[in-house]
């Protein structure tokens, strides 16, 4: 079992930055390869960010590459999502999601992922 609590959401006008936190608790970190997903109102959850077990590799969205980062700090069981010229459709709950894997890349697929925070939310206003 692990679990994971979001924190970082609020409103922002569009341009500006946040950066979302994800604790994890529960189970050795380095087990579990980290990702970020969203979900607008009425829209089905998507992809945002992913990141393997030890932080050497990570991938993104289109809609997100060359403004957000993800990032994991192993030793404080944190996951990160730095977003920056946030947009008003960057506007959603935004989820982090936890895999136990062995193996060493990032999981980008919602269904694979075993675990999953309880959301918090991120309004860009324009």
């Amino acid at each position: 079992q692990v679990q994971l609590v979001e924190s970082g959401g609020g409103l922002v006008q569009a341009g500006g930055s946040l950066t979302l936190s994800c604790a994890a608790s529960g189970r050795t970190f380095t087990t579990c390869a980290m990702g970020w997903f969203r979900q607008a109102p009425g829209k089905e959850r998507e992809f945002v960010a992913a990141i393997n077990r030890l932080g050497g590799s990570t991938t993104y969205a289109d809609s997100v590459k060359g403004r957000f980062t993800i990032s994991r700090d192993n030793a404080k069981n944190t996951a990160f999502l730095q977003m920056s010229s946030l947009k008003p459709e960057d506007t959603a709950v935004y989820y982090c999601a936890a895999r136990f894997t062995t193996f060493i890349g990032v999981v980008t697929t919602l269904s694979d992922y075993d675990y999953w925070g309880q959301g918090t939310q991120v309004t860009v206003s324009s």
